[in-house]
């Protein structure tokens, strides 16, 4: 059985379920597109090929694998997208949040099967139909939980929420013993301005540092809440291109070990004068779908 244990992004990882871009399908058609980047990709003729984001995929298997890392994979289902595995569950402490995603997706969760059969029943949670929430909105920090969100009265108008109000309440109940902050993303069909997930925006790391942009966040006061938290010197804080390559969407090893797109030179070059391993790996094909490092990943246990 899998003994559950995540309470922050940053404790030596031990257990992961990495996506698969194996059969990922055709491009998609425009009116098939989940989100801002992709339609852009799609209408440009850039959209990413399955072998290219297969071999970024097994590059990024290939680090885990240096680590000593147990991975775990999805079975692979006939042209279906499967890379993105944090949106369709998460872990909190000793519990798996299987999340209430876009109606179309659901049968990625079914391709996880064989890795929720390894966990206790009673530490896996499904949500009622209201509660919508994604794994990428959700951060656990030590004794905070930080929820990206969009409760504005338009939610349902915009494919590019993904967490409502609903979830904060839910996660609330459901670990009273964290403290739920919650913060209000931009949508927008604009992909230079839609904050996705809050790890389009947001992104804690080791030593005390992490990687923030302003413009994701729809309300100052919560931005500067992140600020204040972290320190301003303990801050990388990413442009808007940056934030539209997914700077904030790499992933930590150990608190002292990063994994990031080969490419973010200013970010990549920061860590490693901030004391960082960063394992750099080609992952930009795959970014295109607005989606990286973090997204692909569902941490299971950390140390």
């Amino acid at each position: 059985m899998l003994r559950l244990n995540i309470n922050d992004e940053i404790s030596p990882l031990k257990a992961v379920v990495l996506g698969t871009a194996k059969s990922s399908g055709p491009t998609p058609k425009p009116e098939e597109a989940y989100d801002p980047k992709s339609l852009e990709h799609i209408l440009a003729g850039t959209y990413p090929k399955e072998a290219d984001m297969i071999q970024e995929m097994e590059a990024f298997a290939a680090v885990f694998e240096k680590y000593g890392v147990k991975v775990y994979r999805p079975e692979v289902l006939e042209q279906c997208n499967q890379i993105f595995s944090r949106d369709i569950a998460f872990v909190i402490e000793d519990k798996l949040v299987v999340a209430n995603i876009l109606p179309e997706r659901e049968k990625e969760v079914e391709a996880i099967l064989h890795v929720l059969d390894k966990i206790d029943e009673g530490h896996i949670l499904h949500p009622p139909e209201e509660v919508h929430v994604e794994g990428g909105d959700v951060m656990p920090w030590k004794d905070y939980i930080f929820v990206g969100a969009y409760t504005a009265d338009d939610y349902a108008e915009w494919i590019t929420a993904r967490t409502n109000s609903h979830a904060v309440d839910y996660l609330r109940n459901q670990f009273p013993r964290k403290t739920v902050k919650s913060f209000e993303l931009r949508k927008s069909s604009n992909a230079r301005e839609n904050a996705l997930h809050l790890d389009c925006c947001f992104q804690p790391l080791g030593k005390g540092k992490a990687i923030l942009h302003k413009n994701g966040f729809l309300v100052e006061e919560e931005y500067q809440w992140l600020v204040d938290f972290f320190g301003r010197e303990n801050i990388f804080e990413i442009t808007a291109d940056e934030m539209y390559h997914m700077f904030s969407n790499v992933f930590s090893i150990s608190p002292d070990t990063v994994v990031s797109e080969k490419g973010f030179t200013r970010l990549n070059n920061w860590l490693r004068s901030e004391g960082f391993t960063v394992e750099e790996i080609p992952y930009a094909e795959i970014a295109k779908q607005e989606g990286l490092l973090r997204c692909s990943t569902l941490p299971l246990i950390r140390e």
